[in-house]
């Protein structure tokens, strides 16, 4: 799933963040670059590139073009 666009809920919040995959190791710790919060299906801000800790990872889901 490199390169390509994924929307990740994180433990303990409400909002979905969605970005292109960058990179992921090991402990699913994920790179995202262009990435986006949304919360009730409403874009709230950009925050670029975000590194995420994978053991607070919930979901990973492709999104379609």
């Amino acid at each position: 799933m490199i390169g390509s666009k994924v929307q990740v809920e994180m433990k303990g919040d409400q909002h979905i963040l969605e970005g292109t995959l960058q990179s992921a190791d090991d402990y699913l710790n994920l790179h995202l670059v262009d990435t986006t919060e949304i919360a009730d299906g409403q874009r709230l801000r950009s925050l670029g590139s975000v590194v995420l800790r994978g053991n607070n990872i919930i979901l990973i889901v492709p999104v379609e073009n």
